[in-house]
Parts: C-alpha cells; sequence; structure tokens
C-alpha cells in the first residue's frame, strides 16, 4: 500500500506527529517552564523595599516569611498574622504557642520571627549602652518599648546606672501575670547596692496596653523612692510601656 505524501493533512513536517498535537505539546511545555505566579511578586517586593519604599505590615512581614517559605504564595500568611495579633511588632513578639496555631506557621518561621525579634531589641539597647542615658531619652523609650511594650504579661525592668548616668547593667526583676506583678522596694535597692549603682530607672509594661499608671504603680514608685534614698540612690523615673504609648512618672510629676 503506497505511503500517504509528507504534507498530507494530520502528519507532522518533521516529527510525524500532528500540527495540532505538535501545538499541544509545546504549549504544555511552556507551562511546565513558567515560575509560581508568587515569584514575580516576590521580587517587585524585594525592589521596594530596597528603594527605600515604606512598606505596610503585612509587606514587611512577606520580606520576613520568604525565606522560611520558599514554595508558597506568603501573602494570606502575612495577612492571618496581622489580622491574629494587630502589627507587626506584635507578631514578632507574640508567643511561640500561639503563634504555631496560626495556618501555615511551623517551627522554622517561629524561629526566624523570633531571630528578627532578638535583632530588634539588640539594636534598640545598642543605642543606649555606651550613652548617658539621661542625655538621650528618645532611646531609652525606644529600647523599652522594643523590649517590653507588647510581652503579653507584665514585666518589671530595672536599668542600673553608674554615676554618670551610663548603664551599668539591665534586669528583669519579675514577671507576673497580666496586671500585675510583685516588686520588693528592699530587693530592688539591695541589687543596685550589689552593683554599685548610684541611679535607677524602673521600668514595666502593661499588656493592656494602656500606659496610664494605677494607684499600685504610683504608691509602690513611691516606697522604692522612701527606701533608696536614704542610701544614695536616686530614681530617675519610673517608664511604663504600651502598645498605646508610654507614660513617665517624671513627666507626669509623680516623682
Amino acid at each position: 500500500m503506497p505511503r500517504p505524501p509528507r504534507s498530507a493533512p494530520g502528519f507532522a513536517e518533521a516529527g510525524g506527529a500532528a500540527p495540532g498535537l505538535a501545538k499541544a505539546q509545546g504549549g504544555k511545555q511552556e507551562s511546565k517552564a513558567e515560575e509560581p505566579h508568587y515569584h514575580g511578586h516576590r521580587d517587585r517586593l524585594r525592589a521596594r523595599f530596597a528603594q527605600g519604599d515604606t512598606l505596610p505590615d503585612y509587606e514587611f512581614l512577606e520580606l520576613v516569611l520568604f525565606r522560611a517559605i520558599p514554595r508558597r504564595d506568603v501573602k494570606p500568611i502575612a495577612k492571618a498574622l496581622i489580622a491574629r495579633f494587630g502589627s507587626f511588632a506584635e507578631v514578632i513578639s507574640a508567643p511561640a504557642e500561639r503563634l504555631l496555631e496560626v495556618d501555615g506557621i511551623g517551627p522554622s518561621v517561629v524561629a526566624d520571627l523570633k531571630i528578627m525579634e532578638a535583632a530588634g531589641r539588640r539594636l534598640a539597647r545598642g543605642a543606649v549602652a555606651e550613652r548617658t542615658l539621661l542625655s538621650s531619652w528618645a532611646a531609652v523609650i525606644d529600647y523599652c518599648r522594643a523590649a517590653m511594650a507588647f510581652a503579653p504579661r507584665e514585666e518589671f525592668r530595672l536599668l542600673f546606672l553608674d554615676k554618670r548616668n551610663r548603664l551599668i547593667a539591665d534586669e528583669v526583676q519579675g514577671r507576673g501575670t497580666v496586671d500585675h506583678t510583685p516588686v520588693y522596694p528592699r530587693e530592688v535597692v539591695r541589687r543596685a547596692l550589689e552593683l554599685s549603682a548610684t541611679a535607677l530607672i524602673l521600668v514595666h509594661n502593661h499588656p493592656s496596653g494602656d500606659p496610664t499608671p494605677s494607684q499600685a504603680d504610683v504608691k509602690m514608685t513611691r516606697d522604692i523612692v522612701a527606701v533608696a534614698g536614704p542610701l544614695g540612690i536616686v530614681v530617675h523615673d519610673h517608664i511604663i510601656v504600651g502598645r498605646d504609648g508610654h507614660a513617665s512618672f517624671r513627666g507626669l510629676k509623680l516623682i
């Protein structure tokens, strides 16, 4: 039986396949080579960041998630985190067990977020470590907020200063519940004497977000001042930090 001519319909000119079939296969091969849609988004977001664009919290969070989640669109995860916790700062400060409750978040993501949190604290602390604290008050406030403002429980922190008002030590003296931390004035002063500190800055947080001092806060501060004063230790201020800002006892004329 004679073979049909090479130009007969239904046969490829070179490969033995029908032209229609060859086109379909070519289209399939091209779709395989295409990158997932989110790859272009990642490149654009990185470029905007490099150009100095101010990114909203969820996009900045996406940048952090890119490394830990390389093969998935992370925008929905970033938005879910912001919706759950409120802001970038609150996301990286959230307890690990609560972060793991969000769909798409695993141990590697939590580790990256906690590295980011620790880096922020270290950066803020570096701004006050070698300075006279009373002449760099904005840096002190920034450090206190970075260290404590978004903690889920109350913490009481002491900044011990030398006679030149330089930082000797920064210590968390106690952690309590969502609205109370026990503080013992004599223990505070005893630790100051051990470190040869001549001045103190008291700091604690209000997890509720509102930094307004309570009557218990005022009484505790005055008790510490009363014990420290006769021993030559000055309490420069008591700072309360929260998500909504900070309060200074010195500024409020409470000490």
